[in-house]
């Protein structure tokens, strides 16, 4: 039994925000119903990179669903997705505001269909303000919100972050507003909905650079590699290959000088405290290279590790996911796919009890579900057909030629 366990909860989400929020509440054991329309389903199952014919892009926030396809143009599928919001726990949509009324899904609606509804939405800028129409992606969030100017080497060559960082923290801020609002729903209070944005969350993740900003009336700036106000703590080359250390405290400190082998550090008033060794960072950078300089990463990393200050290797993502590490907690899950091909995939990163959580399914072909769905809603066989045939609903042909269910 999984936390989430006997939670269903109807996913109207799309691209990436909404998909990392239902995919960590499917991980917690959520029923999740992945509604998508009939032509093409959701927009990432386009996006490259692929495998075969399938999105990885799609397949890495999409494990533990379920895909009904459904035609939301119509009334007959209007019809089918209040009958299934009237049995749901939640709802999760990032939609642009007003498109949930648009589809005859405002908040009166759904309070009707279903009084103990929670519904989770996601936006580009929140539900106020001059930026409220607007829609977000990541990217460009993460220039609006300022992070893209403290990612960088300096002012002038700034980067965006190289994962969708806004839009998976969106996610999980989303996750963990519906948790809470289930939570207070079980204690006996009325469903309310939560909401959040990827420009909310973009400025909460800010922490002690938003607070500088607002503080200190002055924009933080880059520092590349180096930690913007502890030192020394960044990336740095040695006699292989570059490393990763943090020097965080005075006992910390203490203990590097001496694996250094320059413990007469320890008394230089260039260095003597925390802010003494940030205001000299580049003197500290350039004797702690020279140093670093004398022996490859795995001996540093090993010897700084023994002492508790945190070192690591520099790796690519193709390193990480084959390492000793990554083996050791089972973060790869063996999936295989509806239509036969196998799949290699990251679970959710939470283990309950010492236990990770599963892989319970491959993520869906586009419409995986739909007959599986239907006939717990008490359809036969002929009445899902005509739907089929309609146009309203759709299965895949690895299905429906097969004659399996899901």
């Amino acid at each position: 039994m999984l936390p989430l366990s006997g939670i269903r909860v109807i996913d109207l989400s799309r691209a990436l925000a909404g998909p990392y929020c239902t995919a960590l509440l499917a991980d917690m054991g959520a029923d999740v119903i992945k509604i998508e329309t009939v032509t093409g389903g959701d927009s990432s199952r386009s996006w490259p990179p692929f495998d075969g014919n399938h999105s990885l892009y799609f397949d890495s926030t999409n494990r533990n669903k379920k895909s009904f396809s459904l035609d939301l143009y119509s009334e007959s599928g209007r019809q089918l997705l209040a009958d299934l919001l009237a049995d749901a726990d939640a709802l999760v949509e990032n939609f642009k505001p007003g498109t949930m009324e648009k589809m005859g899904l405002g908040a009166e609606r759904l309070r009707a269909i279903n009084p103990r509804l929670i519904v989770s939405s996601i936006t580009g800028y929140g539900t106020a303000g001059p930026w409220k129409d607007r829609a977000g992606l990541d990217q460009v969030i993460q220039a609006a919100s300022g992070l893209t100017s403290v990612t960088g080497k300096n002012t002038e060559e700034t980067y965006r972050v190289g994962v969708p960082v806004i839009d998976i923290a969106t996610g999980m801020i989303s996750a963990f507003a519906l948790v809470s609002a289930l939570y207070a729903r079980a204690q006996g209070s009325e469903a309310q909905n939560v909401s959040t944005s990827l420009f909310e969350t973009a400025l909460g993740l800010s922490a002690f650079q938003g607070q500088t900003a607002l503080s200190q009336d002055r924009a933080p700036e880059p520092q590349g590699n180096n930690h913007p106000t502890i030192a020394p703590y960044g990336a740095y080359a040695t006699a292989g290959d570059d490393i990763v250390l943090a020097v965080a405290t005075e006992s910390q400190w203490a203990a590097f000088c001496s694996v250094l082998g320059r413990t007469e550090l320890t008394e230089d008033p260039r260095f003597a405290t925390g802010r003494d060794r940030a205001v000299h960072r580049e003197e500290l950078n350039a004797l702690v290279t020279r140093e670093l300089a004398t022996r490859p990463a795995a001996a540093w990393i090993e010897d700084l590790n023994a002492v508790g200050i945190p070192s690591g290797p520099v790796f690519d993502y193709l390193q990480a996911v084959n390492s000793d590490q990554a083996r050791a907690l089972g973060l790869i899950a063996e999936t295989r796919r509806a239509d036969g091909t196998n799949l290699r995939i990251l679970r959710g990163p939470v283990s309950i009890g010492n236990a990770p959580t599963p892989v319970r399914h491959a993520p869906p072909v586009l419409g995986e579900h739909s007959r599986e769905i239907l006939t717990g809603m008490g359809l036969d066989n002929e009445q899902i057909d005509r739907l089929m045939a309609e146009g309203i609903v759709r299965e895949p042909a690895v299905l429906a030629t097969s004659g399996a269910t899901a």
